[in-house]
């Protein structure tokens, strides 16, 4: 199967500063979206980023999910999304335990779920798009891993938010990365069409919710 529509690519990732710890834990999230020109085949991109005072890591991570795709769905298109993450419990999640929930009426057999109420939200926010869960190592050198990250650090400890999606300063990042030798590794190349696997789609929820 391929993309049924646009291909978008996002790249995200979170912060949580003192996560677990006692007293306030402020956090923060961020992402990169790529989209690639029709006719001129230009990568064009955008960033995103968000902060709360007291959070954790894993409620930060749902939030880039909720912030990329309300962003997407602002341009008014249907898009074929790559979301990236580092997170095995965003990744895992979509594609492995949200079906299971949703198939029971948002419970899980063993308690409750935690961040229910974010989950279903994120779950909500993907709207009409399609979606590939792609899980990526994170702090390894990725670049628009890494800039996802910076994003995401410098929303926590500032505590400032793009609302929306806003034009990048990736390249510029990576400039100044790449002159203090400080990122390595090559940029992922932006997804094919033809090798969009899209996630399946989720059940149809129980009557009632």
């Amino acid at each position: 199967m391929s993309a049924s529509h646009p291909v978008v690519a996002v790249f995200a990732d979170e912060s949580c500063l003192g996560n677990g710890k006692a007293g306030d834990t402020p956090g923060g999230g961020g992402g990169l979206v790529e989209w690639r020109h029709p006719r001129t085949g230009e990568i064009l991109r955008w960033d995103y980023w968000f902060a709360e005072p007291d959070t954790t890591n894993n409620r930060m991570a749902l939030r880039s999910v909720i912030e990329a795709f309300r962003g997407l769905s602002r341009k008014g298109h249907t898009f074929s999304v790559v979301f990236t993450s580092d997170s095995k419990y965003i990744v895992d999640g979509m594609t492995s335990w949200v079906p299971g929930w949703m198939s029971r009426g948002w419970t899980r057999k063993t308690g409750p779920i935690e961040n229910l109420a974010l989950w279903q939200e994120a779950v909500d926010s993907l709207g009409p798009h399609e979606r590939e869960w792609r899980w990526v190592r994170g702090h390894n050198g990725h670049p628009q891993n890494e800039y996802a990250n910076f994003l995401a650090t410098r929303a926590a400890a500032e505590q400032t938010q793009s609302d929306g999606l806003v034009p990048s300063g990736f390249d510029a990042w990576v400039a100044a990365q790449r002159g203090k030798a400080a990122l390595k590794g090559q940029l992922e190349p932006f997804p094919e069409a033809a090798t969009f696997r899209p996630a399946p789609a989720f059940p149809r929820l129980p009557a009632g919710r």
